[in-house]
């Protein structure tokens, strides 16, 4: 059976179901005399206006979710729970507008008076909203996935363990857990350091005596991170100058590591062999002794902000 055969099918009961009860909801006094049925009663009014409500729902939501599925990709699935959000919606509609029809509004009434519980209703839980709507942005988008290492804003970093419709929930390096709520999330920068490639490159920065050539510094460096087991061996590591200073030349170690949960254990190795080097060389370092100063991890193509 073909995707839009199905699609079809899907739509087929909600919409004739729909189409009957708009139907018997407008022409049933006419029906009703043409049967020689007399005059129908209010119940025949209420549930035939209840029932055209609740099967609008049913073939809006339908649609809904088939247009949802259109639009995602394989990668990029839809999250189940937008088109029930959505259904979901529908139905609660229906139901004010039925319950409506029940304590004697018209049919215009009781659409204008869901509409304006909803409105209230939202009002009074808009931050809530917020979150679950943003929640379901993040689902669409896919900024990132469970499992993946993110930072917050550069203030928050963590593993992500949950993706909820209302909070997103991260396990920090020190095992404590983290929840924040997907609106804050939306509105602030987010850094994935798991996509496209959980392998990235970070730096460490040096400084060594201006009495060391460049090209001997460099080769020094590159050798002794090299030497570094942990982190990823190709690319190589390499070293760039990054300022004349007064205390001394300040040096990029640029290397590769495999995921950010070992992105310290990756500098600390890469700090030890670099000490040994320096030692074992016996080259001279600056006046005031050897700065090592970590660096923030190179992320420029990975910073996507949440709208």
């Amino acid at each position: 059976m073909s995707r839009a055969l199905r699609a079809v099918l899907r739509v087929v009961w909600p919409a004739l179901g729909t189409a009957v009860f708009v139907a018997a909801h407008l022409l049933h006094q006419p029906l009703f005399e043409m049967l020689g049925l007399g005059v129908p009663g209010r119940p025949v009014f209420v549930l035939s206006g209840g029932a055209a409500y609740f099967s609008a729902a049913w073939l809006g939501g339908r649609l809904v979710g088939l247009a949802l599925e259109r639009t995602g990709s394989r990668r990029r699935r839809v999250p189940k729970l937008l088109p029930e959000l959505v259904s979901a919606a529908l139905f609660l509609t229906a139901g004010i507008a039925t319950v409506m029809l029940v304590v004697g509004q018209s049919l215009s009434g009781a659409l204008a008076g869901s509409g304006l519980v909803i409105a209230v209703l939202g009002f009074a839980l808009r931050n809530t909203l917020a979150d679950v709507f943003s929640g379901i942005a993040v689902g669409i988008e896919a900024p990132y996935r469970i499992g993946d290492w993110v930072a917050i804003d550069d203030q928050t970093n963590g593993r992500v363990i949950e993706i909820g419709w209302r909070t997103t929930r991260l396990s920090t390096r020190d095992d404590t857990y983290v929840i924040l709520p997907n609106s804050q999330i939306a509105r602030q920068k987010l850094v994935n350091y798991s996509a496209p490639n959980r392998t990235y490159r970070t730096r460490v920065q040096v400084v060594l005596d201006h009495g060391i050539p460049v090209l001997d510094a460099k080769v020094l460096l590159a050798e002794a991170a090299a030497r570094a087991g942990i982190i990823v061996a190709m690319p190589a590591p390499d070293v760039r100058v990054a300022s004349y200073d007064v205390d001394g030349i300040r040096y990029h170690v640029r290397f590769w590591v495999p995921s950010f949960a070992d992105d310290v254990d990756c500098r600390d190795a890469v700090f030890t062999q670099i000490d040994t080097a320096l030692r074992e060389s016996g080259l001279p370092l600056p006046v005031g002794g050897l700065r090592v100063l970590a660096a923030q991890p190179e992320t420029e193509a990975r910073a996507a902000a949440a709208s």
